[in-house]
């Protein structure tokens, strides 16, 4: 099986509530830099990024590959799968904490039935490596629509 490593790299300065950061660099050079800022993190984002939206950027595409391989290797190709992921971060008494991820696809896949669609939207949202990465310490739940 093939490994492979991506690389990243970020820069804080300053206290975590009134400094600011910046993701320098990503080995693929595919993202530009990218500010952070504790602001963008639990409120407004103000054109920042923020982990979680990183998160959410790597769950809905690992989850769209996944789903994709999942359907045509049971012989229904996908024309389209538009997925979206929404990670919750939250700030309780047990300190922060990514609580959630809630994905939603719409999938335009012909021939397939409902059940059989909702199959491998499930075992997509089980086997993908960034669910399975999460599995255990975040909720992570799954609305699909086959349009």
């Amino acid at each position: 099986m093939p490994t492979a490593e991506r690389r990243a790299e970020a820069v804080w300065e300053g206290n975590l509530t009134e400094g600011q950061g910046e993701i320098t660099s990503v080995g693929s050079g595919a993202l530009g830099r990218l500010p952070v800022t504790w602001e963008a993190r639990s409120g407004e984002s103000g054109g920042k990024t923020s982990p979680e939206e990183l998160i959410a950027a790597a769950h809905a595409a690992c989850y769209a590959m996944a789903f994709s391989n999942d359907l045509n290797r049971a012989g229904h190709a996908p024309q389209r799968l538009h997925v979206t992921a929404t990670c919750t971060f939250e700030v309780g008494t047990g300190g922060a904490k990514i609580a959630s991820v809630a994905l939603e696809v719409e999938a335009n896949v012909p021939g397939i039935d409902q059940g059989a669609f909702r199959q491998a939207a499930e075992g997509a949202k089980e086997n993908c490596p960034v669910s399975k990465a999460l599995k255990g310490n975040v909720e992570i739940s799954l609305n699909a629509r086959l349009q």
